[in-house]
This record gives C-alpha cells, structure tokens and sequence, in this order.
C-alpha cells in the first residue's frame, strides 16, 4: 500500500525550549530536550517567537549539539508583536480582540516548516503563540507538539496536590490588595471543588508574593513552590501554610518560580 501524499504545506512545529532562560546557571540543552526534539529544531530556518535575540541563543545551543541546517545568522526569524506579549493572544477570534497570525505562516503556505518558540518551556502554554496555532490549524497548515519541559506539569506533578483537577490562572494582581482578594478567591476555589490552583509570578516578585500568600491563606492550605525546574538547584517545596510561616525559605528573586496551592 502506497503512502498517502503529504500535503505540499509546511508544518508547524511548536518547539519546546528549555526553562533556564534568564537563570544565572543552565543545564545541558541534551538534558532537558531529547534527540529528536534538537533534531528537528537544528533543520527548521523559519521561526516565530517572542524574542530573536533568545532565540538565536537557543539556536545556538541547539548547534553545539547537531550542526544548524542554516547558520544562524540566516535564520529567517519573525517576532510576534509586543502587544500579543502584553495583552495576551488567547482570544478565539479576530472580532474577539485576538491577533491575526496568518500573515505570519506565508512561509508554510509555500512549503517551508516553520519552528514556533517561546523563551521558555513550551509555546503557547504560559505563553504567547496561541494564534499562531489557530491560524494554522485555519489555513490547514499541519501543527506538529515536539518533546519537551513544561513547567506547569512538572510542578504540578512534584506538587502533592490534586492532579486530576487543576486549573491554570496566569498571574496574580501586582496590587497587594488586589493579590490578597485574589488568593482568598482562589483559595476558597479549591477547598470548595480539590481543584489545584497554579500560577506564576515574575523572579523578582517572589519574596512579595510568598509574603502575600503566608498573610491572605488559612494555616491548613497547602502550599507548593516549585522553582528552577531542570536545574541542578531544582527546589520543590510543598507544606502548610502554617508549617511556611515556621521558617521555610523561597525561592530567590532571580529563579523562575511556579506556585499552587490546594486542600
């Protein structure tokens, strides 16, 4: 039986990077992604990301392992606009306020993989790319999820807390009145349904938001941090809220960090 055609579009492949962005420290890049993974980012020469400049480093990286199909400095690199960073891109259309990524996949529309990046973990999850997704998926441009860390699921798994009910809510208000109401809401939430409660913060937000969590939560609500994830100096830290308050240390105010919080 012969093969069915492949379709003459490029793919998109959403292309997990590893999670020591901005971290003083990184781990092997061979450690975090699997060969297949590296492989088929060394082919790809067209990329949307949010950064260039980092995703030039990855590439980099990825180049110290399997050798670049393209140099560097002829990758053909699209950044998403900064107002898709800022505003988010999760909108499920264009009339809904959502950013119409089409033009950016002419590339696959004539035959070219394009590669799909984020600064760190897995594009479009905690991160910008959603419309780049959709677009494809509207364009009939095959959307391909490579091998590769994801933040969320890790701290949830090292959590002890419910993972077979979570929900992901993105960032608490920087306002300490504000986050205060906020891990009240949530913190019923989960008492209320077993549902884990995760979110992540800016690094050097960290002590303000441990803070905040020890003054707003009930002594019975278990805490999780899980900070520098796939770092040799991983910490995953998971007790009562009473037993923080008796002394534990947080994460410091330069590693990327992920909170939970649950029954």
């Amino acid at each position: 039986m012969n093969a069915p055609a492949r379709s003459p579009l490029g793919r998109l492949f959403l292309v997990p990077t590893p999670l020591d962005f901005g971290c003083a420290e990184q781990a092997p890049i061979q450690d975090t992604l699997p060969e297949a993974t590296l492989r088929c980012a060394s082919s790809l020469q067209n990329w949307i990301t949010e950064n260039a400049k980092s995703t030039r480093a990855f590439l980099k990286r990825v180049g110290e392992v399997h050798a670049l199909g393209t140099p560097i400095q002829a990758q053909l690199i699209t950044e998403l606009p900064r107002e898709v960073h800022k505003k988010g891109d999760h909108h499920v259309s264009t009339a809904q306020g959502g950013f119409d990524a089409r033009p950016l996949l002419a590339a696959a529309l004539q035959g070219h993989d394009i590669g799909l990046v984020s600064e760190a973990g897995m594009p479009t999850v905690a991160d910008p790319g959603s419309s780049v997704v959709r677009a494809a998926h509207d364009l009939g441009v095959e959307v391909v999820p490579l091998v590769g860390p994801v933040s969320l699921l890790l701290a949830l798994a090292a959590s002890g807390l419910n993972g077979q009910k979570f929900a992901f809510v993105g960032y608490l208000p920087q306002d300490a009145a504000e986050r205060a109401a906020r891990l009240k809401q949530l913190e019923a939430l989960a008492q209320k349904t077993g549902q884990t409660q995760l979110w992540i913060e800016t690094p050097y937000r960290n002590a303000a938001m441990l803070g905040g969590l020890l003054q707003a939560l009930q002594p019975g609500t278990r805490l999780s941090v899980a900070s520098g994830l796939t770092l040799p100096s991983a910490r995953v830290q998971s007790h009562t809220v009473a037993a923080w308050k008796k002394g534990v240390t947080g994460p410091n105010g330069q590693t990327p960090a992920v909170y939970a919080i649950g029954p």
